[in-house]
């Protein structure tokens, strides 16, 4: 049977809400290989008839041929179509790629239940998908912009038509092209599912009729469309596929975002992204059927790959959750006694991290964003110029201000050329912030009518904003738990000798 119709209906409605009570910022990501490329794509066309042509702005991923885009596509056609309808107002733009995340990730949350009650029984499928619907890390991720939430997203819908022993909506056609699309969208997918793949391939009968019938035809048409869609956008034939995992894997150029040990997914990254849940996984790793260890092999597989390159993230390994969370229900189904005090935990627990990750930390780099909206509606649009005095990439760009305004940020792209003394213009801002605005903005015709910086700074900057004439006009919270250049608070400043506006 498949899941009730019901169950679809209240987790869409659970996703929702999910969605309109995640209001903080995780990494640059969410915005820079999505949101920001889809904006461009859509609006810049639009408005270089007005010979204004840097409105938008692509990372250094976009102009060194790293990123495909396919999945900037996705939020691209949203945007025509709310530009058709004449809605492409801000917070249509913010808000309808996030729903759309949302509801994505309801279907995947009863497919995962499909799945399991498919395998086992509608019992031990309630459990799983409570387990799912309780995951704190999954409510902070699943609503995000993110290639790494569309690929966990698919990572369930394949693995529903995934031939695990007993399986009986196996069809390795439909599975195989999930998998392709999730590689495209983001090549490390590639990861979890070798094992899988593999694995399929030994207990497969009709070996050559797999690859020559599913494996062949699906990997051509899925890297076929992906490069005629780059072809269209980047003007010339890229494998974008390729040049990513040469960078990150091969060159393991990730380390300029910083570098962790060996064992941080094993000591940090999955006990946090478990959360609460890390007991209940350890507990259902021990009952599961032998059936589900190639589930269990491709999340001890994919942690080892991760762990050998040196830039680790939360994010990375959230695809690989959603099977943590299958052995999470078989713990919940075996707990005959303790149940109703497990569930209860595990529910209670997780709703302090959801709700503190999701409204409160680090939203300030977000909630900036409607103050620099407000210079929009203004006559003297054309005068403002917004330098955001951050580390680079801290808040999103046009696709949350979408009008013409001018503005900037530090930027901070890594050296691809193996320059040894090569310091990129955040770091060099960074080590001597009043020097740097003092030598940038020597003619008072250039400063900026608004500086947006974190209160970190102020201090070190007071002489510069008092001699320019800047007045604070508004404070943002942005954490509870500041560090380095991050402040807890970010400072809006305005230039008094300005218009004021």
């Amino acid at each position: 049977a498949a899941a009730p119709a019901s169950l679809l209906a209240l987790t869409l409605a659970l996703r929702t809400l999910n969605c309109f009570l995640v209001q903080t910022s995780f990494v640059p990501d969410e915005y820079w290989q999505s949101l920001e490329v889809a904006h461009r794509m859509v609006f810049n066309w639009s408005l270089s008839v007005l010979n204004i042509h840097n409105y938008g702005y692509l990372t250094w991923e976009w102009t060194s041929n790293l990123r495909g885009y396919s999945y900037p596509l996705i939020f691209a056609s949203m945007y025509k179509a709310l530009q058709l309808l004449a809605k492409d107002n801000v917070q249509l733009l913010i808000w309808v790629p996030r729903l759309a995340q949302a509801v994505l990730a309801a279907f995947a949350d009863v497919k995962l239940y499909s799945l399991v009650q498919h395998l086992e029984n509608s019992e031990t499928a309630k459990f799983v998908f409570f387990c799912q619907l309780c995951s704190w890390f999954t409510w902070y991720s699943c609503t995000r912009t993110l290639t790494n939430t569309m690929e966990t997203i698919l990572t369930i819908f394949a693995l529903s038509y995934y031939p695990i022993k007993g399986s009986k909506m196996a069809n390795s056609c439909k599975y195989l092209a999930l998998v392709a699309l999730a590689i495209i969208i983001r090549p490390t997918a590639v990861i979890p599912w070798m094992p899988l793949v593999f694995s399929h391939f030994l207990q497969e009968q009709r070996k050559a009729d797999l690859i020559l019938h599913n494996c062949i035809p699906v990997g051509l048409v899925t890297v076929g469309t992906s490069l005629i869609i780059d072809r269209v956008f980047f003007g010339e034939w890229v494998l974008v596929q390729l040049n990513f995992l040469k960078f990150n894997v091969l060159q393991n150029l990730g380390t300029f975002y910083g570098s962790h040990p060996w064992h941080w997914y094993l000591t940090q990254g999955l006990p946090v992204v478990l959360g609460p849940h890390l007991p209940f996984f350890i507990h259902g790793c021990a009952l599961a059927p032998r059936r589900l260890r190639i589930l269990l092999l491709a999340l001890i597989w994919t942690l080892l790959v991760y762990s050998t390159l040196s830039h680790k993230e939360f994010r990375f390994i959230y695809p690989v959750l959603p099977f943590c969370m299958i052995f999470c229900g078989y713990s919940l189904r075996y707990l005959k006694a303790w149940r109703k005090t497990a569930a209860s935990f595990l529910l209670l627990s997780n709703l302090v991290p959801a709700l503190y990750t999701g409204l409160v930390h680090q939203r300030g780099t977000l909630d900036v964003m409607s103050h620099i909206q407000q210079l929009c509606n203004h006559s003297q649009q054309s005068q403002a110029f917004v330098f955001i005095l951050m580390p680079c990439h801290s808040t999103p760009f046009y696709s949350h201000v979408h009008c013409p305004l001018k503005m900037r940020f530090l930027q901070c792209p890594p050296d691809l050329t193996g320059n040894a003394s090569y310091v990129d213009e955040a770091d060099v801002f960074y080590s001597n912030p009043l020097g740097w605005l003092n030598k940038e903005f020597y003619n008072d015709t250039l400063l900026p009518s608004h500086l947006i910086l974190f209160n970190v700074l102020e201090q070190e900057i007071s002489s510069f904003l008092a001699l320019r004439g800047y007045e604070k006009t508004a404070t943002v919270f942005h954490t509870h738990v500041p560090q380095g250049r991050v402040g807890s608070h970010i400072s809006i400043y305005r230039r008094k000798t300005e218009m004021n506006y």
